[in-house]
Protein backbone atom coordinates (compact mmCIF):
# COMPACT_ATOMS: atom_id res chain seq x y z
CA UNK A 1 0.00 0.00 0.00
CA UNK A 2 1.84 3.09 -1.21
CA UNK A 3 5.45 2.61 -0.08
CA UNK A 4 4.44 0.34 2.80
CA UNK A 5 4.79 -3.44 2.77
CA UNK A 6 2.46 -5.53 4.94
CA UNK A 7 2.12 -9.30 5.14
CA UNK A 8 -1.12 -9.94 7.05
CA UNK A 9 -2.86 -13.29 7.16
CA UNK A 10 -5.55 -13.68 4.51
CA UNK A 11 -8.12 -14.29 7.25
CA UNK A 12 -7.44 -10.80 8.63
CA UNK A 13 -8.21 -8.86 5.46
CA UNK A 14 -11.24 -11.03 4.69
CA UNK A 15 -12.62 -10.82 8.22
CA UNK A 16 -15.51 -8.53 7.24
CA UNK A 17 -17.58 -9.44 4.23
CA UNK A 18 -18.67 -5.88 3.46
CA UNK A 19 -15.26 -4.21 3.23
CA UNK A 20 -13.33 -3.47 0.08
CA UNK A 21 -10.48 -5.79 1.08
CA UNK A 22 -12.82 -8.78 0.87
CA UNK A 23 -11.85 -9.00 -2.80
CA UNK A 24 -9.15 -11.39 -1.60
CA UNK A 25 -11.85 -13.90 -0.73
CA UNK A 26 -13.98 -13.51 -3.87
CA UNK A 27 -13.10 -11.37 -6.88
CA UNK A 28 -11.30 -8.01 -7.22
CA UNK A 29 -13.44 -5.21 -5.83
CA UNK A 30 -14.06 -2.39 -8.28
CA UNK A 31 -13.93 0.43 -5.72
CA UNK A 32 -10.17 0.35 -5.13
CA UNK A 33 -7.20 0.40 -7.48
CA UNK A 34 -5.30 -2.87 -7.15
CA UNK A 35 -2.55 -4.57 -9.11
CA UNK A 36 -1.82 -8.28 -8.85
CA UNK A 37 1.89 -9.03 -9.31
CA UNK A 38 3.33 -12.29 -10.50
CA UNK A 39 5.15 -12.77 -7.18
CA UNK A 40 1.74 -12.84 -5.42
CA UNK A 41 2.11 -9.38 -3.89
CA UNK A 42 -1.01 -7.23 -4.19
CA UNK A 43 -0.34 -3.54 -4.84
CA UNK A 44 -2.95 -1.01 -3.69
CA UNK A 45 -2.61 2.49 -5.12
CA UNK A 46 -3.20 4.33 -1.85
CA UNK A 47 -1.16 6.07 0.85
CA UNK A 48 -0.06 3.51 3.42
CA UNK A 49 0.31 5.90 6.36
CA UNK A 50 -2.71 4.55 8.27
CA UNK A 51 -2.91 1.07 6.76
CA UNK A 52 -1.29 -0.51 9.82
CA UNK A 53 -4.04 0.96 12.01
CA UNK A 54 -6.66 -0.42 9.63
CA UNK A 55 -5.10 -3.89 9.84
CA UNK A 56 -5.13 -3.71 13.64
CA UNK A 57 -8.83 -2.85 13.52
CA UNK A 58 -9.50 -5.83 11.25
CA UNK A 59 -7.62 -8.11 13.65
CA UNK A 60 -9.15 -6.93 16.93
CA UNK A 61 -12.28 -5.00 15.91
CA UNK A 62 -11.00 -2.11 18.05
CA UNK A 63 -8.08 0.36 18.08
CA UNK A 64 -6.74 3.36 19.96
CA UNK A 65 -7.58 6.36 17.80
CA UNK A 66 -4.97 9.08 17.23
CA UNK A 67 -5.36 12.16 19.42
CA UNK A 68 -4.52 14.59 16.63
CA UNK A 69 -7.67 15.79 14.89
CA UNK A 70 -6.05 15.94 11.45
CA UNK A 71 -4.71 12.38 11.70
CA UNK A 72 -8.13 11.18 12.81
CA UNK A 73 -9.70 12.76 9.73
CA UNK A 74 -7.10 11.06 7.54
CA UNK A 75 -7.83 7.71 9.17
CA UNK A 76 -11.57 8.17 8.66
CA UNK A 77 -10.97 8.94 4.97
CA UNK A 78 -9.02 5.69 4.61
CA UNK A 79 -11.73 3.76 6.45
CA UNK A 80 -14.34 5.17 4.05
CA UNK A 81 -12.17 4.20 1.09
CA UNK A 82 -11.93 0.60 2.27
CA UNK A 83 -15.64 0.57 3.27
CA UNK A 84 -14.91 -0.19 6.93
CA UNK A 85 -18.06 1.32 8.38
CA UNK A 86 -17.35 0.37 11.99
CA UNK A 87 -14.07 2.30 11.96
CA UNK A 88 -15.76 5.23 10.20
CA UNK A 89 -18.35 5.39 12.99
CA UNK A 90 -15.62 5.33 15.66
CA UNK A 91 -13.77 8.22 14.00
CA UNK A 92 -16.95 10.27 13.53
CA UNK A 93 -17.93 9.85 17.18
CA UNK A 94 -14.45 10.83 18.39
CA UNK A 95 -14.35 13.87 16.10
CA UNK A 96 -17.74 14.99 17.38
CA UNK A 97 -16.51 14.72 20.98
CA UNK A 98 -13.48 16.84 20.12
CA UNK A 99 -15.69 19.37 18.39
CA UNK A 100 -17.93 19.68 21.44
CA UNK A 101 -14.95 20.05 23.79
CA UNK A 102 -13.75 23.63 24.20
CA UNK A 103 -10.10 24.21 23.40
CA UNK A 104 -8.53 27.52 24.50
CA UNK A 105 -7.26 29.65 21.64
CA UNK A 106 -4.19 30.83 23.52
CA UNK A 107 -2.30 28.67 26.04
CA UNK A 108 0.56 30.15 28.09
CA UNK A 109 2.78 27.59 29.88
CA UNK A 110 4.00 28.52 33.36
CA UNK A 111 7.49 27.27 34.19
CA UNK A 112 7.73 24.97 37.21
CA UNK A 113 11.46 24.14 37.05
CA UNK A 114 14.63 25.11 35.14
CA UNK A 115 14.62 21.68 33.50
CA UNK A 116 11.09 22.20 32.21
CA UNK A 117 12.08 25.60 30.83
CA UNK A 118 15.05 24.12 29.00
CA UNK A 119 12.93 21.33 27.54
CA UNK A 120 10.20 23.71 26.36
CA UNK A 121 12.67 26.02 24.64
CA UNK A 122 14.77 23.32 23.00
CA UNK A 123 11.76 21.35 21.72
CA UNK A 124 9.84 24.35 20.39
CA UNK A 125 9.82 24.82 16.62
CA UNK A 126 8.68 28.40 17.19
CA UNK A 127 10.55 31.41 18.54
CA UNK A 128 10.13 31.79 22.30
CA UNK A 129 9.42 34.86 24.44
CA UNK A 130 9.63 34.39 28.20
CA UNK A 131 8.57 36.84 30.90
CA UNK A 132 9.98 36.26 34.37
CA UNK A 133 8.29 38.19 37.15
CA UNK A 134 8.65 37.39 40.83
CA UNK A 135 8.10 40.16 43.37
CA UNK A 136 9.27 37.95 46.23
CA UNK A 137 12.87 38.37 45.05
CA UNK A 138 12.95 42.01 46.16
CA UNK A 139 15.13 42.85 49.17
CA UNK A 140 14.31 46.55 49.29
CA UNK A 141 11.28 48.79 48.95
CA UNK A 142 10.07 49.75 45.48
CA UNK A 143 10.23 53.19 43.93
CA UNK A 144 6.92 54.98 43.47
CA UNK A 145 6.33 53.90 39.85
CA UNK A 146 7.65 50.35 40.11
CA UNK A 147 4.33 48.63 40.78
CA UNK A 148 2.70 50.35 37.82
CA UNK A 149 5.61 49.46 35.55
CA UNK A 150 5.52 45.83 36.65
CA UNK A 151 1.84 45.67 35.73
CA UNK A 152 2.58 47.32 32.38
CA UNK A 153 5.14 44.62 31.60
CA UNK A 154 2.63 41.89 32.43
CA UNK A 155 -0.10 43.57 30.39
CA UNK A 156 2.22 43.93 27.39
CA UNK A 157 3.13 40.25 27.64
CA UNK A 158 -0.57 39.34 27.56
CA UNK A 159 -1.18 41.58 24.54
CA UNK A 160 1.78 40.16 22.63
CA UNK A 161 0.75 36.59 23.40
CA UNK A 162 -2.70 37.26 21.93
CA UNK A 163 -1.30 39.15 18.94
CA UNK A 164 1.33 36.55 17.97
CA UNK A 165 -0.40 33.41 19.22
CA UNK A 166 0.47 30.52 16.90
CA UNK A 167 3.63 32.20 15.65
CA UNK A 168 5.58 32.56 18.91
CA UNK A 169 5.64 30.41 22.05
CA UNK A 170 5.06 32.66 25.08
CA UNK A 171 5.93 31.28 28.51
CA UNK A 172 5.78 32.70 32.04
CA UNK A 173 8.29 32.14 34.81
CA UNK A 174 7.24 32.99 38.37
CA UNK A 175 10.01 31.09 40.20
CA UNK A 176 13.14 32.68 38.71
CA UNK A 177 15.74 34.83 40.45
CA UNK A 178 14.83 38.15 38.82
CA UNK A 179 11.97 40.52 39.61
CA UNK A 180 11.02 41.40 36.03
CA UNK A 181 12.96 40.17 33.03
CA UNK A 182 12.20 39.32 29.38
CA UNK A 183 14.12 36.63 27.46
CA UNK A 184 14.00 35.96 23.73
CA UNK A 185 14.96 32.70 22.00
CA UNK A 186 15.31 31.55 18.40
CA UNK A 187 16.31 28.10 17.12
CA UNK A 188 16.71 26.99 20.74
CA UNK A 189 19.29 29.72 21.48
CA UNK A 190 18.96 32.74 23.73
CA UNK A 191 19.14 35.86 21.56
CA UNK A 192 18.49 38.69 23.97
CA UNK A 193 17.44 39.51 27.50
CA UNK A 194 15.71 42.71 28.61
CA UNK A 195 16.04 43.17 32.37
CA UNK A 196 13.64 45.75 33.76
CA UNK A 197 14.98 46.13 37.31
CA UNK A 198 17.82 48.04 38.92
CA UNK A 199 18.91 49.22 42.35
CA UNK A 200 18.77 52.97 42.97
CA UNK A 201 20.12 54.89 45.94
CA UNK A 202 17.66 57.15 47.70
CA UNK A 203 18.72 59.64 50.34
CA UNK A 204 18.85 57.10 53.15
CA UNK A 205 18.29 53.63 51.70
CA UNK A 206 18.43 51.46 48.60
CA UNK A 207 15.31 50.93 46.51
CA UNK A 208 14.35 48.60 43.68
CA UNK A 209 13.31 50.31 40.48
CA UNK A 210 11.18 48.50 37.87
CA UNK A 211 11.11 50.06 34.41
CA UNK A 212 8.97 49.50 31.34
CA UNK A 213 11.24 49.57 28.24
CA UNK A 214 8.34 49.14 25.82
CA UNK A 215 10.20 50.02 22.62
CA UNK A 216 13.03 47.57 23.38
CA UNK A 217 10.56 44.78 24.12
CA UNK A 218 8.76 45.36 20.83
CA UNK A 219 12.08 45.41 18.97
CA UNK A 220 13.26 42.10 20.41
CA UNK A 221 9.86 40.48 19.82
CA UNK A 222 10.04 41.46 16.15
CA UNK A 223 13.60 40.12 16.01
CA UNK A 224 12.54 36.64 17.12
CA UNK A 225 9.93 36.54 14.34
CA UNK A 226 12.89 36.10 11.98
CA UNK A 227 13.16 32.56 13.39
CA UNK A 228 9.65 31.44 12.44
CA UNK A 229 10.91 29.28 9.57
CA UNK A 230 11.65 25.55 10.17
CA UNK A 231 14.65 25.04 12.38
CA UNK A 232 17.72 25.05 10.14
CA UNK A 233 20.91 26.28 11.80
CA UNK A 234 21.59 29.73 10.40
CA UNK A 235 24.73 31.12 12.01
CA UNK A 236 24.65 34.28 9.93
CA UNK A 237 21.13 35.08 11.15
CA UNK A 238 22.03 34.30 14.75
CA UNK A 239 25.08 36.54 14.49
CA UNK A 240 23.24 39.36 12.74
CA UNK A 241 20.50 39.55 15.36
CA UNK A 242 22.93 39.09 18.27
CA UNK A 243 25.42 41.82 17.39
CA UNK A 244 25.51 45.26 18.94
CA UNK A 245 25.68 47.58 15.93
CA UNK A 246 27.44 50.31 17.91
CA UNK A 247 30.48 48.03 18.18
CA UNK A 248 30.68 47.32 14.44
CA UNK A 249 34.00 49.12 14.05
CA UNK A 250 35.86 46.77 16.41
CA UNK A 251 37.87 43.81 15.22
CA UNK A 252 36.19 40.39 14.95
CA UNK A 253 38.18 39.01 17.91
CA UNK A 254 37.23 41.95 20.12
CA UNK A 255 33.60 41.66 19.04
CA UNK A 256 33.48 37.95 19.85
CA UNK A 257 34.87 38.56 23.33
CA UNK A 258 32.57 41.49 24.08
CA UNK A 259 29.47 39.73 22.77
CA UNK A 260 30.09 36.80 25.08
CA UNK A 261 30.46 38.90 28.19
CA UNK A 262 28.33 42.00 27.64
CA UNK A 263 25.52 42.62 30.13
CA UNK A 264 23.49 45.78 29.65
CA UNK A 265 21.03 46.03 32.51
CA UNK A 266 17.62 47.57 31.77
CA UNK A 267 18.24 47.66 28.04
CA UNK A 268 19.40 44.34 26.64
CA UNK A 269 21.82 41.54 27.33
CA UNK A 270 22.79 39.67 24.17
CA UNK A 271 24.53 36.39 23.55
CA UNK A 272 26.78 35.78 20.57
CA UNK A 273 26.54 32.90 18.13
CA UNK A 274 29.36 31.21 20.00
CA UNK A 275 27.86 31.42 23.48
CA UNK A 276 27.84 27.93 25.00
CA UNK A 277 26.03 28.75 28.24
CA UNK A 278 23.02 26.66 29.21
CA UNK A 279 19.52 27.97 28.55
CA UNK A 280 18.43 27.45 32.15
CA UNK A 281 19.47 30.22 34.50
Amino acid sequence: VGNRNDSPMKAVVTNFSDIALSFLKTAPHLTINIFLRSDRWILIDRCGKHFGVILNYLRDDTIVLPKNRQEMKELMAEAKYYLIQGLVDMCQAALQDKKDAYEPVCNIPIITSPKEEETLIESSMKPVVKLLYNRSNNKYSYTSNSDDNLLKNIELFDKLSLRFNGRVLFIKDVIGDEICCWSFYGQGRKLAEVCCTSIVYATEKKQTKVEFPEARIYEETLNVLLYETPRVPDNSLLEATSRNRSQASHSEDDEGFELRDRVRRIHVKRYSTYDDRQLAH
